[in-house]
C-alpha cells in the first residue's frame, strides 16, 4: 500500500471517530511508522509490517489518546521532548509564555529563573536553551511529572541548567529570581465535561483543574522575586482581567495581557517594583 492510500484510510477512520484533525494525524501516524516526514509518505510503501504497527495506533487515537502520547514525543519551540500521561502535552500557546519570559529577560546576562509546575520542563527547558546565560530552578509537585522533566532535560542536554525540585508552588524556594514563570492549572471544575475526550480522559487532573494556584503562586513569587524581577503566567480563556487586577493589587506594576495566536488573551505579567 502506498503512503497515500494509507493516510486517506487512515484519515476515514479517525474523521469517523470524531477526531478533530484527522488528516494531519493520519499523516503523523503513517509517517511514524516509516520514520518519515509528513511531506515524504505519499510516494512511500507500506509493507505488511507497517500496516500491522500502525493499525493499533490508529484504533488508540480512534479512542481519542492523544496524538502525541502514541508518538511518544513533541515539538516545543526548538526542542523535542517526550510526552505522556504524567504530564500535560505542551502546547503552541504556552510559547507565548517563553516569549514573553524570554523579553523580559533579555538583558540580563545570567538570569535567575524559577518555572513552577514544570510538567515536562518545556518552559524551563526552552527558556535555559535560548537563553544560554538562564539557570532554571524548575519545580513540581508530582514526583511522575519530575521524572519525565528528567528525562527530557538529559534528553536535550540542558540538565546542566535546569534544576529539578519536588515542592509545592514556592513553598522553600529562596530567592532572588529575575523571573517566575508558571503554567498553572486553570480549568475550573464545572469545566471539565467541555474538554476534548484527549485532555478529559488522558491528562493529570493534577495539572488541569484551578484550585487556586494562579494568585497564590503571584503573592509567594513577590516575595521571591528581586526588585524589577517579573512574573509571567499563562492563564484560561477569559480569566486575563481577574488575574491581572489580582497582580495589581498585589502590588506588581507594569501589568500587561499578551494574546496568543487565537486571539485570546493567554498571558499575563508583572513587575516587583
Amino acid at each position: 500500500m502506498t503512503g497515500l492510500a494509507a493516510v486517506r484510510g487512515v484519515e476515514g477512520r479517525l474523521a469517523a471517530a470524531g477526531v478533530p484533525s484527522p488528516r494531519a494525524d493520519a499523516e503523523l501516524l503513517v509517517g511514524h511508522v516509516l520514520g518519515l516526514s509528513r511531506s515524504a509518505i505519499a510516494g512511500a510503501e507500506l509493507s505488511g509490517d507497517d500496516l500491522a504497527r500502525l493499525r493499533p495506533l490508529v484504533e488508540r487515537r480512534a479512542a481519542r489518546e492523544p496524538l502525541q502520547h502514541i508518538l511518544g514525543e513533541w515539538g516545543f519551540r526548538r526542542l523535542t521532548l517526550r510526552v505522556d500521561g504524567r504530564a500535560l502535552v505542551p502546547r503552541p500557546e504556552t510559547e507565548i509564555v517563553v516569549e514573553r519570559a524570554l523579553a523580559l529577560v533579555a538583558d540580563v546576562a545570567a538570569p535567575r529563573i524559577a518555572d513552577v509546575g514544570t510538567g515536562t520542563g518545556a518552559i524551563a527547558l526552552a527558556l535555559a536553551d535560548e537563553h544560554p546565560g538562564a539557570r532554571v530552578v524548575a519545580v513540581d509537585s508530582s514526583p511522575e511529572a519530575l521524572a519525565l522533566a528528567r528525562e527530557n532535560a538529559e534528553r536535550t542536554g540542558l540538565d546542566g541548567a535546569v534544576e529539578l525540585r519536588r515542592g509545592n508552588l514556592l513553598e522553600g524556594v529562596v530567592g532572588p529570581f529575575d523571573l517566575v514563570v508558571s503554567n498553572p492549572p486553570y480549568v475550573r471544575a464545572h469545566e471539565l465535561e467541555a474538554l476534548e475526550p484527549e485532555v478529559r480522559g488522558h491528562e493529570p487532573r493534577l495539572a488541569l483543574l484551578d484550585g487556586g494556584q494562579t494568585e497564590a503562586l503571584a503573592r509567594q513569587a513577590f516575595d521571591v522575586l528581586a526588585p524589577g524581577g517579573a512574573l509571567v503566567l499563562e492563564v484560561g480563556d477569559g480569566h486575563a482581567p481577574r488575574v491581572a487586577a489580582a497582580l495589581e493589587r498585589l502590588g506588581y506594576t507594569d501589568v500587561a495581557r499578551t494574546d496568543d495566536l487565537g486571539g485570546m488573551e493567554r498571558v499575563v505579567e508583572g513587575r516587583r517594583p
